[in-house]
Parts: C-alpha cells; sequence; structure tokens
C-alpha cells in the first residue's frame, strides 16, 4: 500500500478524503494485515534494486504490518478526522461486495527482510506510524497540507 503525495492516502487522496468523511470504515474487527511504503521508500529501493538485485521475488514495504484495527485510528487522527465507524462484515459485504470484504479481511502483511538483506536497503520511514504523522498530516511550507 503507498502512502505519501499523490497517493489514495495522501490528505486529499480518495482514501484520505473518505476517511475524513466517515466513508472508510474498519469492516469486521479489522483483521487484515497490511503492509505500507511511503512513495519516496519505493523510489529509494528501485534505485538501490538497478543493476544489484539478483532476479526474484521482493517485497519492498516498512518494517510493520498492521492489522486495519492498529492502523486505520492512527492514519484518521494524523488526517485530522473523527473516530472512524466499525461495520460488520455482512453489511460491508451488502455494500461494497464480497471480493472487496473478503480481500481486506485476508491480507497477510509482507516482510522486507529479504530486500533488506541483499540490497542493505533500509525505509526512511521504518514504520507507517512515523510516515503517517510526518507524511499524511504534514503542512508543506507556504500553508498547503499535504
Amino acid at each position: 500500500m503507498f502512502y505519501g503525495p499523490g497517493t489514495w492516502y495522501a490528505k486529499d487522496g480518495d482514501v484520505g478524503q473518505r476517511v475524513r468523511k466517515r466513508r472508510y470504515p474498519i469492516i469486521g474487527i479489522g483483521e487484515g494485515t497490511n503492509s505500507f511504503i511511503h512513495v519516496d521508500d519505493a523510489a529509494s529501493a528501485t534505485v538501490a534494486a538497478l543493476g544489484r538485485a539478483r532476479p526474484g521475488v521482493y517485497n519492498v514495504v516498512d518494517d510493520e504490518p498492521a492489522t486495519a484495527a492498529e492502523w486505520m485510528p492512527v492514519y484518521a487522527e494524523a488526517l485530522g478526522a473523527k473516530r472512524l465507524l466499525r461495520v460488520p462484515a455482512f453489511v460491508a459485504r451488502l455494500i461494497a461486495g464480497r471480493a472487496l470484504v473478503e480481500w481486506s479481511l485476508s491480507l497477510r502483511g509482507a516482510s522486507n527482510e529479504k530486500f533488506k538483506e541483499e540490497l542493505g536497503w533500509r525505509p526512511q520511514y521504518e514504520s507507517w506510524r512515523r510516515g503517517f504523522v510526518e507524511d499524511v498530516a504534514a503542512v508543506i511550507p507556504g500553508g498547503v497540507t499535504n
């Protein structure tokens, strides 16, 4: 899940707007586990991989996968949004469809250990917790919010 300027999770992005309008609830108990990566970290990982990475599959994420129940309240707070609503999974299936709900509840998160070990790369935002506070909630010089 990319976050940062120009993403769905930016303050003015689709998810950011929905969370602020209380239209992006926690589904069920929020057990799906997400892995996040700031766009700047994704770019630095790409540069690190160019010409140095062995062929294969790598997860480029931060160091802290988190359940929706963990990350969504922190994200909402970073946006200055009200407390998130919770919607039972069966209700969410009626509104959003089965596929989306099952996907969100079954996410398992990912590990970046292979990429870090092989390339010596480290994310600038080691955790979405710091990234959400420092980037999503940040005010850009000149008074424009991110």
